[in-house]
């Protein structure tokens, strides 16, 4: 243990966490290439939340499941979040879909085509109303939308199709709902994509009004970027809405949370409980495509690799930190950074689950639970949940 926080005050910050995982991790994904089937994939949106149930179960801090609005299409959603809360979780964020259908070519909301872009609203509207059968407060917007060529269409003019399609989403919202807008640097929009950074995002949020903040995907970025200088900005200007966290070595490879760079992580959640950020307002999901690993111990480790990074955060010594920086101690400020991250949380993280009273292991819990041999048994036939490439 460093100097700081004291180790109660650590654990108790760490018992307040939670993370959302996504109903689309425990389908079948991967890559624009292939998917790999694996056996026991869920087959209907009710037995992802069985596996989002026993990812809670051994982790206690996963109560939450994002749907995927086509993906997770059902007749009754009120029932639908009956369910999940007979299994001890509930609905979380509700994901728009304007990608996938064959009008959206040249871009949903921003599209030249009035008739497509008033289908693609319709939708957002409809996931408004999905919203209010379910209970949940996040409404999470990424769009594909951007042209390949230079003259394809006006840059400017499609910023008008989207702030018009926002503005109406939301001015429907409820008043405990929120609207989330996600960016990225590119794919499959490589010339100009609509929303391309945090800055595009922030200022369609600004416009819009307090209910709508800016989610960062951790994949999401340009090799070198600095996000969690994105974080604290967000920040210190009240508008970070959430995280999508997967990692990358490339692009948007939508690998395990801290799989990659457990350092950057560490660097983030630094960010987020300097910022204030370690509470409810902020969503902390994943958003992670698991394609030759086993889906349920993929998630549980990405569960723990953010659980150890936030650990390690909350070590950071705050004191010793401000006075490296106030007498200008470059290699002081950094020890202090180097010590906490350093250390080796996973005996806290075992005590806090062992208080909590789960296993303190949740991958080998998981592992004798029979869970997975169970479910490659019943599920057998059907159609398996997941997209295919």
């Amino acid at each position: 243990m460093t100097a700081g926080p004291s180790k109660d005050a650590v654990k108790t910050a760490l018992t307040t966490q939670a993370l959302e995982t996504p109903s689309w991790a425990y389908g079948n994904s991967g890559t624009r290439f292939k998917v790999f089937a694996q056996p026991g994939v869920p087959r209907t949106t009710r037995e992802k939340l069985d596996d989002a149930a026993r990812v809670h179960a051994h982790t206690g801090v996963a109560p939450r499941v994002a749907l995927h609005i086509p993906w997770d299409k059902v007749d009754d959603y009120a029932a639908l979040a009956e369910y999940a809360t007979e299994r001890g979780v509930r609905l979380g964020a509700i994901n728009t879909n304007v990608f996938q259908d064959d009008d959206y070519k040249l871009g949903s909301v921003t599209n030249p085509d009035p008739t497509i872009r008033r289908k693609a609203l319709d939708h957002l509207l409809e996931c408004v109303d999905i919203m209010d059968a379910t209970g949940s407060r996040d409404l999470k917007l990424w769009f594909s939308d951007g042209i390949n060529y230079p003259g394809q269409d006006d840059i400017r003019s499609r910023q008008d199709r989207l702030e018009e399609a926002l503005r109406t989403t939301y001015d429907r919202l409820g008043d405990d709902q929120r609207m989330l807008i996600e960016y990225k640097l590119f794919e499959p929009a490589f010339y100009a994509t609509d929303i391309p950074d945090w800055g595009t995002a922030y200022a369609h949020c600004l416009k819009l009004g307090p209910k709508a903040q800016v989610v960062v995907d951790t994949g999401h970025h340009a090799p070198g970027t600095n996000i969690e200088f994105i974080v604290a900005t967000l920040l210190r200007e009240g508008r970070l809405g959430g995280f999508d966290f997967n990692s990358r070595f490339y692009a948007d490879d939508d690998l395990m949370a801290g799989a990659a760079d457990p350092f950057q992580l560490f660097r983030i959640m630094y960010e987020v409980i300097r910022g204030g950020g370690l509470t409810p307002d902020t969503a902390f999901m994943l958003d992670q495509c698991h394609n030759i690993e086993a889906k349920i111990p993929a998630i549980i480790r990405s569960v723990m690799n953010v659980q150890e990074a936030t650990a390690k955060a909350l070590l950071v010594d705050g004191d010793a930190l401000a006075e490296a920086q106030r007498t200008g101690d470059v290699l002081a400020a950094n020890a202090v950074l180097m010590d906490a991250f350093n250390t080796d949380v996973r005996p806290l993280l075992a005590e806090v689950r062992e208080d909590s009273g789960l296993d303190p292991d949740p991958m080998r819990a998981y592992r004798e639970s029979g869970w997975q041999e169970q479910i490659v048994k019943d599920r057998v036939g059907g159609e398996q949940a997941g997209w295919g490439a």
